[in-house]
């Protein structure tokens, strides 16, 4: 099996680059409206935000920073297909502005733009970030009632387009042998996610770490393996440091992404020079954990209706049988006139 992954240096409010309806997953986390740190990018796509920012108006910030986010949504409504899945890893924002503290609902917004351009909500992630402060607290401290609660958690709001969902062939193998676990079914679809840490940035440049706000690996890989087949098309429009397509071509998936900094590119040949080996080690872990579960599970006495056809292991579901994991065993370069390119062979996991 073969995968392609592309990135485009450009602006993520066209997507040129992209045929309609051609993409079967969305899975990004873009700038957040009213952090500071994204001021000037959204000050440079529109001065307005700069102007509102500057006279002390922050309710029209925010709706001047979030019409800049909502042209790139009208490209997502274009190029995903009809039944496809969108998830939007955002958070609130907390800020005083003009001498007024309060809460920027970042995620109620987005949620009502995907609404209005026909997407279905489906119901949503919370996953903990924790601050690397020990204060639970902003404000006057111990003394009531001017303390504030310190946001430690973002969400991944998920959407379908469209009423209905996408039709398979009967018993597509790519979608059979994609399946998961019966116990990491559980563990995703939980609607709080406690197990998954803040990024660690490793980046050497100063400016370019100023400037990434890359998620965990582990939240893109995730919601990969919940909303996408084998073979689908992943795409990130806030391509950053290319998160969501290591994790893309981990998981055995096609993979688009826009940026508009061309540094990250070159970042990205480290990453990508990675991936064979993460993407063993990555499915190895996940079998390593089934094992556990399964020893846990016959501990407890609790019985298995079958077998795993690729693996010497009991799953609990018959969905679950053909379950059969990929790593990459190499990757060419696909380079063209308007995109960075790569061409990544799957083959299946080695278990040694």
């Amino acid at each position: 099996m073969e995968t392609t992954h592309r990135v485009f240096v450009g602006d993520a409010r066209d997507l040129s680059g992209i045929e309609d309806d051609t993409v079967e997953l969305v899975v990004t986390s873009p700038p957040y409206p009213m952090i500071e740190m994204w001021d000037d990018l959204f000050t440079d796509l529109d001065p307005a935000v700069g102007d509102a920012l500057e006279s002390g108006d922050g309710r029209r910030a925010f709706e001047a920073m979030h019409a800049q986010l909502d042209r790139v949504w009208d490209e997502l409504e274009r190029v995903l297909v009809d039944g496809a899945i969108a998830c939007i890893n955002v958070g609130d924002a907390t800020r005083s502005i003009d001498d007024s503290f309060r809460v920027y609902p970042n995620h109620a917004r987005v949620l009502e733009a995907f609404e209005s351009r026909g997407f279905d909500p489906l119901p949503d992630v919370l996953w903990r970030k924790p601050t690397n402060s020990a204060a639970k607290f902003m404000g006057s401290g111990t003394l009531p009632p001017n303390a504030y609660v310190t946001l430690e958690h973002e969400y991944v709001l998920i959407f379908r387009k469209g009423g209905e969902k996408r039709d398979f062939e009967p018993k597509a193998d790519r979608r059979y042998e994609a399946a998961y676990f019966w116990e990491e079914r559980n563990q995703w679809f939980s609607d709080v996610w406690t197990d998954v840490r803040g990024e660690l940035q490793v980046l050497e440049d100063d400016e370019l770490r100023d400037r990434s706000a890359a998620y965990p690996f582990e939240i893109p890989y995730r919601l990969i393996c919940m909303y996408s087949a084998y073979g689908d098309t992943v795409l990130d429009p806030f391509w950053g440091t290319g998160t969501t397509s290591l994790a893309a071509m981990c998981a055995g998936r096609n993979s688009v992404g826009y940026e508009l900094e061309s540094e990250f590119l070159e970042v990205f040949e480290d990453r990508v020079a990675a991936a064979p080996d993460l993407s063993r080690s990555v499915g190895r872990a996940r079998l390593e954990r089934h094992r556990e579960f399964v020893d846990r599970r016959r501990k407890e006495e609790k019985e298995f209706g079958y077998e795993a056809d690729h693996y010497e292991t009991p799953v609990v579901t018959k969905m679950e049988r053909g379950l059969q994991f990929r790593e990459v065993a190499g990757i060419d370069r696909l380079d063209d006139d308007e995109s960075t390119g790569y061409l990544a062979e799957h083959v299946p996991l080695t278990l040694e």
